[in-house]
């Protein structure tokens, strides 16, 4: 019906490309032909990460907090790019090392101080695990009361690159050097150094379930952005996922609630290593490749007008019928 209605617009059938696919996939999450995109919300999840303390990135710890404080000043890409696009832009500070003050905006949601040193322990309990991501599912809740009903996930959180490669090669299978990229720009002796950990991280534990995999491997911030992804699920929102950790976190979704990926938008694939194989294994087809790394949620706020675009044409296209045109040759 909805494919029908597609092709019966005034143009050549396939000629919008991905748009007429990105307009099928948005009607049927919807279950509407005539589909909208209400308040569009970008959430921002941000942690720190024990493995940091292991050389994993180039940056120091401290520079969560830093980036989460430009954030609330308006001073990042993801400020930037929300504001061009009309996406409202919310903050959550799962689980970062440091205690910001109060009246900044930011919404506290803070699980610990971070989460620990994989090379010693799991990274985080499983109850705190489950915290995290029955405050990502009640984050979610507020904003579909609210009238959101198409919602975007970004993160901020230094370390969370060797998290999600971790988590990766965990769920997936698929070999960890394959996984695993040069995070914030690691040189080939860095990126080297990086390898060394994460495969004695990995073979430091054996998790029996999806569940004890995410809290072993994964960060607060990936966690609580897998139960607000699974939030959205339930409540029939379009999901936007950003780049390599935002799609860690819909992958260890998808070993909860096996169709999650069936109401989300793969905005773009990163230029993490990593991130291509990773949509491949989730059957996930980007929007665009921009070469994009940033993370912040920036693909999901570039990519944004182009759903716009595609509910739009149609919403308001004509049809060849409507317009007394003839759609195929006598």
């Amino acid at each position: 019906m909805i494919q029908n209605i597609i092709d019966g617009k005034t143009k050549p059938v396939g000629s919008l490309g991905k748009l007429e696919a990105l307009a099928l996939k948005i009607a049927l999450i919807q279950g509407s032909d005539q589909p909208c995109l209400r308040r569009p919300t970008m959430l921002v999840f941000a942690a720190d990460h024990g493995l940091a303390d292991e050389g994993v990135s180039l940056y120091p710890k401290e520079v969560t907090r830093q980036m989460v404080m430009n954030f609330l000043q308006g001073g990042a890409a993801i400020n930037v790019f929300c504001k061009q696009n009309g996406i409202h832009l919310k903050v959550v500070d799962a689980g970062v090392d440091f205690d910001f003050p109060p009246d900044t905006g930011l919404i506290q949601a803070k699980i610990a101080q971070g989460s620990r040193n994989i090379l010693q322990e799991p990274a985080m309990s499983r109850e705190e695990c489950i915290r995290a991501m029955e405050e990502g599912k009640r984050l979610v809740a507020l904003e579909h009361d609210q009238g959101c009903n198409v919602i975007g996930f970004g993160e901020m959180g230094i370390g969370n690159t060797s998290a999600a490669s971790l988590l990766m090669h965990k769920y997936t299978g698929l070999d960890l050097v394959s996984c695993t990229g040069r995070g914030t720009g690691h040189n080939d002796r860095g990126l080297a150094a990086k390898l060394v950990v994460l495969k004695e991280a990995a073979g430091k534990y054996s998790p029996k379930n999806p569940l004890d995999v995410l809290s072993t491997f994964g960060g607060l911030e990936i966690a609580m952005m897998c139960g607000a992804m699974l939030e959205a699920g339930e409540r029939n929102m379009l999901i936007m996922v950003d780049g390599f950790i935002s799609s860690s976190a819909i992958l260890a979704a998808s070993f909860l609630k096996k169709d999650i990926c069936e109401q989300a938008i793969f905005c773009h694939v990163s230029g993490e290593t990593g991130h291509r194989a990773m949509l491949k294994y989730l059957k996930a087809e980007p929007v665009v490749d921009l070469g994009l790394r940033l993370g912040e949620g920036t693909g999901v706020a570039l990519v944004y007008p182009l759903l716009k675009s595609a509910v739009n044409f149609l919403n308001e296209m004509a049809s060849f019928e409507s317009a007394g045109i003839s759609d195929k040759k006598v």
